[in-house]
């Protein structure tokens, strides 16, 4: 009982000092930390301004980006910052603890510079607004949906589910497939003895048809429509066919048009050729 009383003369002062502070500390934190992004979620919406050919969509977009990236960096220092302060009132030395993790080293190490050239070209990248979470990219040979970005490196993810995790510093070539609009880009190839006229009109009017189809009119921006006789092939003339979706929906839009050409030119009589072998059957 005596060493009980003695434990409780001990404990109850420091959690009515320490204790109260460490409580404080850590509700602070939190508030702080919920004031400053509503701060800095405000100050992106008002700070990034749309152009002529940036849709709504898009805008918001880049500003969920911005808004992500830069609360998660602010989160992560708040909570440094506040581990700190709690471990000094444990009664821990804040300073040897940080000079024997090697803080210091790291950020002018070797391994440092990699860290730092990471952060740098990421705030680049959203800067410069080169891609933005849910776009569709390649990024040094890797494509897929971003599902993630960070100060650090950005996360895709391809459509067999295979997750990329890409480092910022190791960047150099980036091609965004969903930025503004997309674009439908169709090779055709038909019989020669196919009339060209005729072909052109079919292809017109099936464009135009699926883009005043309902189901497939706001993802269209403008119908798929003959270009040009793109090349003449071995055992086909090849026709180029063109249109403008919104971001991401060029893929569909293609799928379908293909299937009501495929229809069109059946009920057309228009040929789409396939590669033949002739055996020729010697004897002596």
């Amino acid at each position: 009982m005596e060493t009980l009383g003695k434990w409780s003369e001990q404990i109850v002062p420091w959690l009515m000092s320490h204790g109260l502070r460490i409580v404080v500390i850590a509700v602070a934190a939190f508030l702080l930390d919920r004031v400053l992004q509503r701060i800095i979620t405000r100050a992106i919406r008002l700070s990034v301004k749309s152009d002529e050919n940036t849709t709504p969509e898009a805008e918001k977009k880049r500003e969920d980006t911005l808004i992500r990236i830069f609360s998660g960096a602010l989160n992560t220092v708040i909570i440094i910052i506040a581990i700190m302060m709690i471990l000094d009132e444990i009664g821990v030395e804040v300073g040897p603890l940080i000079a024997g993790a090697g803080i210091v080293g790291l950020a002018v190490g070797f391994g440092g510079q990699y860290l730092i050239k990471d952060i740098i070209t990421g705030l680049f990248l959203m800067l410069e607004n080169q891609y933005r979470i849910g776009d569709v990219v390649e990024i040094e040979g890797l494509s897929g949906s971003v599902q993630d970005i960070s100060l650090r490196k950005t996360t895709l993810r391809n459509l067999d589910g295979t997750v990329h995790h890409i480092p910022h510093g190791s960047i150099t070539k980036v091609s965004n497939l969903s930025k503004d609009f997309a674009r439908v880009n169709l090779d055709m190839g038909v019989g020669y003895s196919t009339n060209l006229e005729h072909l052109i009109e079919v292809i017109n009017k099936t464009g135009n048809e699926l883009a005043n189809d309902p189901a497939f009119s706001d993802s269209i921006i403008s119908p798929p429509q003959f270009l040009r006789v793109n090349e003449f092939a071995d055992s086909a003339i090849v026709v180029k066919i063109l249109g403008d979706t919104r971001p991401l929906k060029q893929w569909e839009v293609a799928g379908e048009l293909r299937k009501r050409l495929k229809i069109a030119f059946d009920r057309e009589g228009i040929e789409i050729p396939f590669p033949q072998r002739v055996i020729h059957n010697m004897k002596d």
